[in-house]
């Protein structure tokens, strides 16, 4: 099958870069299980390493299993070319040694994941890269604290824990105007539902982890972009600044996740929006934050940039933090847990889980209540979430 022959999401998903008939039929991709290749003469080892040829050198920096992924994330995300990394974290390393060195700054959303916050906070710091945090919401803010040291800007949307949205067209418009690249990490939406590339970023992440694997079975992390910036960060962040190499089974297992994105964040969403209802009706529930709620702060932005919500949800209760101990000790079929994604829902705490690597003066300083909770909606049957979500606030009333 040609690969222009479909333009469907689901179709690319599954079938793009590969025709069974070439395998002896194998409707799977093969697995290559290798870390170094032969070559026919010292010459062809030169033109694959130079890249004036096809080929593969060692499986740090390639694997045609690996390579197959790279090419359909490239093509759900709209870009150019990809690269997959052994985790999130790994992608997002990768791509800033790759692109800053000593001296230069970033601009950073106040609210990102909290290993990637300490990485911004305090690992690039020891390198001589100056963060610079800023409310991404509020494009004016970030207009005012741009420099003439600075290279990028980076930031999440929606925003982990609190799930804020911000304006890509808008951010990334700024950014361009002031020639600094836009790097956002798209998780939580995936290219299902957005794209950031079409709004004008230049680099995507994803903590391939969560729904593009979707089945809680493995770690791992991609980059996007245009081949340029991905030639760059293979050949520097991947080969010797991380060698955060993707392993080749791990690669096979995204690709079996990514024949049911498309249906997966579907489900996700349908029962998100109905759950972000359920607990907004809720007496013991103090406010709800979902950007597929009209009422919510960001629907309308959301409503722009997005297709629908998204499978997370986060809220506070009445009663705080202590509340919100209640009801999550009274739950049965949600499990406490901190990734997101899976098809078993989830809930956690993010001032003393996902976000602990935060201070308590910078989680009060940036909006992040003690009291917050982060729901991740599962595929199980929704009356069944409902019934024990309900369970918990009843008991945390």
């Amino acid at each position: 099958m040609s690969d222009t022959q479909f333009e469907g999401f689901a179709t690319r998903a599954i079938h793009l870069g590969y025709d069974p008939q070439q395998e002896q039929g194998a409707l799977s991709p093969p697995l290559y299980l290798t870390s170094t290749y032969t070559h026919e003469s010292i010459d062809a080892f030169s033109e694959i390493r130079a890249g004036t040829r096809q080929g593969y050198v060692y499986g740090r920096t390639g694997n045609p299993t690996q390579a197959l992924l790279e090419q359909r994330l490239a093509s759900l995300e709209g870009a150019q070319a990809g690269l997959v990394t052994a985790s999130g974290m790994a992608a997002i390393s990768a791509t800033l040694f790759s692109l800053l060195q000593s001296g230069d700054e970033i601009m950073v959303d106040q609210i990102i994941y909290g290993t990637a916050f300490a990485l911004f906070a305090k690992g690039l710091t020891r390198f001589g890269i100056r963060t610079q945090f800023a409310d991404f919401t509020q494009p004016e803010t970030v207009a005012a604290a741009i420099g003439a040291k600075t290279k990028a800007v980076y930031f999440e949307t929606p925003a982990n824990p609190n799930l804020r949205v911000i304006d890509i067209r808008a951010i990334s418009a700024l950014a361009r105007s002031h020639g600094l690249l836009t790097i956002v990490d798209n998780t939580f939406a995936t290219p299902v539902l957005q794209r950031p590339l079409e709004q004008g970023a230049d680099i995507v992440l994803h903590s391939a982890t969560k729904y593009l694997g979707g089945h809680g079975d493995l770690l791992a992390g991609a980059v996007l972009g245009r081949k340029q910036h991905i030639d760059l960060i293979r050949g520097e962040g991947l080969r010797f600044f991380t060698g955060a190499t993707l392993s080749p089974f791990t690669a096979f297992l995204v690709l079996r996740g990514l024949k049911t994105l498309e249906l997966r964040v579907a489900r996700h969403c349908e029962s998100a929006l109905a759950v972000a209802k359920a607990l907004r009706q809720h007496p013991a529930v103090a406010y709800v934050s979902y950007p597929g709620l009209p009422d919510s702060p960001g629907y309308e932005l959301a409503n722009r940039q997005m297709s629908a919500g998204g499978g997370l949800v986060a809220f506070e209760l009445k009663g705080g933090l202590a509340a919100g101990k209640r009801m999550v000790a009274a739950l049965s079929l949600v499990h406490i847990a901190v990734s997101l994604g899976d098809p078993e829902t989830l809930i956690q705490h993010p001032a003393s889980m996902t976000h602990a690597l935060y201070s308590a003066q910078d989680r009060e300083k940036y909006g992040l209540s003690e009291g917050l909770l982060r729901l991740s909606v599962g595929l199980e049957s929704l009356p069944d979430i409902l019934a024990d979500l309900r369970a918990g606030l009843d008991a945390a009333a």
